[in-house]
């Protein structure tokens, strides 16, 4: 068990005993300790430690930011209220998969779409994105939109969902609004700001679900 006022870690486990994202170093030390070549890293965020499930320990290690030594932290402020946030849920690597936006200052549900089968957390956060873009425009509204995930706001911005997830018979609902939520990027000129949820300055964002 943490400390009291430590600072949450989580650790993935790549190769152990069982795979997978564990929320306290006792779990984690069990799935490697003793095992021959065992892989793992702790993380701040789960988001960020779904990341690099997501991406394996070797692309992890390509992919991974090397931030200079003596780059200051930049100051992060509080987040803008009068905005929409969105995030998603995922049972599983892959599993049942959900994602949902709401109005931040109140956390009303503006949608919610899922779960669905054999998806990925990555695949909803950006799916989540792409729909809170589409409503805002559908609104006309000028509000910005928060994500806490990195890689989604990347991929949007790219207008490629770049997931390793397989396409199944079950998860086809899925590819097929990949395949509209990217058709709808490379057709529309949106001017709504994206903004990075800051979890660890901030807490969890208002449209988290609450399973973690």
């Amino acid at each position: 068990m943490a400390k009291k006022g430590a600072k949450r870690k989580f650790y993935v486990v790549w190769q152990g005993v069982n795979p997978g994202i564990y929320d306290n170093w006792a779990d984690c030390k069990a799935q490697v300790e003793g095992q021959e070549n065992a892989k793992y890293k702790s993380f701040e965020t789960r988001e960020e430690a779904a990341e690099a499930l997501e991406k394996g320990y070797a692309q992890y290690l390509r992919r991974a930011p090397r931030k200079p030594q003596w780059e200051a932290e930049k100051p992060v402020g509080q987040p803008i209220e009068n905005s929409i946030t969105v995030d998603a849920a995922c049972s599983g690597n892959p599993g049942d998969m959900e994602y949902r936006g709401v109005y931040t200052a109140t956390g009303q549900e503006l949608f919610h779409v899922g779960p669905m089968a054999q998806g990925t957390n990555n695949v909803g956060e950006f799916l989540a994105i792409v729909h809170g873009l589409a409503l805002l425009e559908q609104k006309h509204s000028p509000l910005p939109l928060y994500s806490d995930s990195r890689n989604a706001i990347l991929w949007v911005k790219k207008k490629k969902c770049k997931t390793l997830l397989e396409q199944t018979e079950a998860n086809r609902p899925i590819f097929d609004l990949i395949s509209r939520a990217e058709r709808w990027l490379e057709t529309h000129d949106y001017t709504t700001e994206i903004l990075k949820w800051e979890t660890s300055v901030w807490g969890e964002n208002p449209a988290d679900f609450g399973r973690k």
